[in-house]
Parts: structure tokens; sequence; C-alpha cells
């Protein structure tokens, strides 16, 4: 029996973060994973915007893992084949497992790390008890469940999932490559679709170390004969579907492996849970088209480590009730419910061909534009890639409703 006050479940992002913050805190904790160095996986493959990477650094280890990754300070914005803008960014680039491994690294040798896979929980309101694939025991105060989309321990326990869009939305990563040219003129580029009937909000590149990287994002059905067709022959489905995306990057090639992705949005309900506190994927699913997992990993694990662990280490018990105030929290409920909204917003200002939607295009589409007229004069205002003009503060009824329906399921988690 191994006795520690937190034991981490998962050690990707948010596991890792996690373990990286509680053991600089000087913290009791151990952090368990199958993997002992985390393996290639197509998710995350950069963090950008000033939001985003305020969070990170709020973990205390963001400027450290930063270093290792590729940095672009300017992004291109263009839609209809034309060049909007030439936009400043703070857009750090890395593939996931380098991210996470960055991160492990930040881990001070004073957490201990298990490699071996979690294979049941029993949980109560004083102590946890874990047992492992290799015949371990963990006796822990604290569960942090950090392992993302398995379902299997969550399913043990009893807790529910509720489905908030099935297939929400599906990420294509792979390279690019520039044909007959050593490289593209762009340092970053964010395109977006020329058509609703593309079912394709963008498409973004950018670089990470000598490669430059696309990430797709699509509105489809993962049986859709269109994605096939992709994995086939991808820059030619690409250049049907986007057929004036080549007058600003010209002619490219894919070579390489072609990463696919669905993703369901959903959120997991702890209630009643004592001893377990779940963050990150393992709490409740974002859109990458958002771009808002990250901030939801930084706003998860900063919470519970710098506000509510501490806390809860100096009384006594770790009953569900005292767990609850982590759920309830205002940072992370404003977090989760912006996220949500986002994700729908995207998806209605990207297909849906109502009036209203099809303004939100066009105003975007003019926003865009002034702001690159206005960027030599030095009187831009900034706006990220993900904007959404009015969409984002004040969406369709339709759209409000789901978020709400939404907020109320991330809060009563």
């Amino acid at each position: 029996m191994r006795y520690t006050d937190i034991a981490i479940i998962g050690g990707g992002l948010s596991g890792a973060t996690a373990a990286a913050m509680l053991g600089r805190a000087g913290v009791s904790a151990v952090l368990i994973d199958p993997h002992d160095s985390y393996p290639a996986d197509f998710r995350v493959e950069k963090l950008s915007g000033e939001l985003q990477v305020e969070r990170f650094l709020k973990t205390g280890i963001g400027e450290s893992v930063l270093r290792r990754a590729t940095f672009a300070g300017e992004n291109w914005i263009a839609r209809f084949g034309r060049l909007l803008d030439k936009a400043p960014s703070r857009q750090f680039n890395i593939l996931y497992d380098s991210l996470v491994n960055a991160v492990r690294d930040e881990i001070p040798a004073s957490v201990a790390r298990i490699c071996a896979k979690a294979v049941a929980i029993e949980t109560s309101s004083e102590r946890q008890r874990i047992t492992l694939s290799n015949d371990e025991t963990v006796s822990a105060r604290l569960v942090v469940l950090a392992n993302g989309l398995n379902v299997g321990l969550r399913h043990q326990l009893g807790i529910t999932r509720t489905v908030v869009s099935a297939c929400h939305s599906i990420s294509v990563g792979f390279d690019v490559v520039p044909a007959g040219r050593t490289s593209f003129d762009f340092p970053a580029l964010t395109y977006f679709s020329e058509r609703p009937s593309d079912r394709i909000p963008y498409v973004t590149l950018f670089p990470v170390g000598p490669r430059m990287r696309a990430n797709l994002f699509v509105y489809r059905g993962f049986d859709d004969p269109w994605l096939r067709e992709l994995r086939r022959a991808p820059a030619e489905t690409l250049n049907a579907a986007l057929p004036r995306l080549k007058r600003i990057t010209g002619a490219f090639d894919i070579p390489g492996d072609i990463k696919i992705r669905p993703v369901d949005l959903y959120v997991n309900d702890a209630r009643g849970q004592p001893g377990l506190v779940l963050v990150g994927d393992a709490f409740a699913t974002s859109c990458p088209v958002a771009g808002t997992g990250c901030d939801k990993v930084f706003t998860d694990v900063e919470r519970l480590c710098n506000v509510y662990i501490p806390r809860w280490l100096a009384s006594d018990g770790m009953n569900a009730d005292k767990i609850a105030g982590f759920y309830a929290d205002p940072v992370k409920r404003a977090c989760d419910e912006w996220s949500t909204a986002k994700a729908f917003d995207f998806r209605s200002v990207s297909i849906a061909r109502s009036p209203y939607w099809t303004a939100q295009r066009w105003a975007r589409f003019i926003a865009w534009s002034v702001q690159g007229l206005l960027r030599p004069l030095g009187s831009a205002v900034h706006l990220e890639p993900n904007f959404l003009g009015h969409a984002s503060s004040s969406s369709s009824s339709s759209s409000s409703s789901r978020s709400s329906s939404s907020s109320s399921l991330s809060s009563s988690a």
C-alpha cells in the first residue's frame, strides 16, 4: 500500500499540469499513467491568444514549457482567396505529445510517477483506494480523475454522461508542403470557408519546428464519404472544397498520414461522489473548432490546485459537499459556459443559412477586412482568428437555450 494526499489518474495535459503544480507547492501526490513517455496523439497542436496563454502562465509552468514550442508572431487571415489581414499573433505551436512531455518534465521528483493503469477505485468521505494493474494499491485522501476520454473508471463509479452534441465536429491534422518551392510566403494562416455548404469553418496552417502543420475542421458525420475522399486524395479534396485557398498558399502537397478525430460534446455528472474530482475532458469536452479546450484544462487545474486542494487538505474528510465547491466555482463555470456557447455559435456562424447567421458571416468578413485596412495606420483593433463578432456575446435564441442547458449540466455536475 502506498499512501499519499493526492492521487492523479491520467498523465495527459490536465493530469500532468496538476502533478507539476501540486509538486511545486509541496503537496504529497502521485501521478498514475500507463505510459512512461506520453505517446503520439492527435489533439492540441497549438496554444494561441492572449487569454489562453495567460491561463497557462497562471499554472506556474507555462513559461518554461512554451520555450519548447515554435512561436509565430504573425498570422494571416484570409477568405474568398483574399488576404484580409496580417495580424500580430501570440501563437505557440507544439504537437500534443510534445506538449504533455514538456509539462511532465516540470513535475518535481517529489511526485511519484507510477507507470501502471488504474483498474479500480473505491471512494469514501475519508480515504480512497486505487487498485493498479501492477498489483500495487494506492491510498489517497483525494483522487483527481484526469484520464480524458477513458470511460472504464467512470462507469465503475456510476458516473453518468450526458451527450450535449454527438459528433459536434471533426478535426483533421496533416503536414503540408509547398509544391515547386522551398517555403510558404506566410508565417501562419487561418483561411475561412467560402460556402456554408462545404461544412468547413476554417483551416489553419502553422509551423511546428521545420514542418508546416495544418488543422482542418469540418461539421460532418464520421461516416461521411467526403472523409474517405480526403484520405484517398487529400490535396485534391481540399482544393475542391476551398478552391481559392491556393491564391494565398500557392500550390501545395499533403504528404504523410492524415489524422481524423471526431468530437462529441458531453458532460459527466459526478454529483454525490466523495473523495473524487474530475478535470479536463474527464469532466466535459470542448469543441476544437472554438479553440477553448486548453482554456478549460488550465482553468480547471489552476482553480483546483491553487484554491480548492489547499483548502480541502486543511480540514478533515473529503465528502461530496466539500468537493461540490469546485464544480460551482464561478471562474470555472464561466469558462465552461463560454466554451459551450462558443462551440454552438461557431457551428452556426459556419454552416447555418438563416438570415441572422448569414449576416454574422458577412459581419465577420467585413470586420477582418476593415482591421486589415486600418492596421498600416496603427489603429486596428486586434481580433483573434476565432472571433465571432456579435455571435459570441448575443447568439440566437436557439443557440442560447442550448448553451443554457449545457451550462446547467456543467454546474450540476
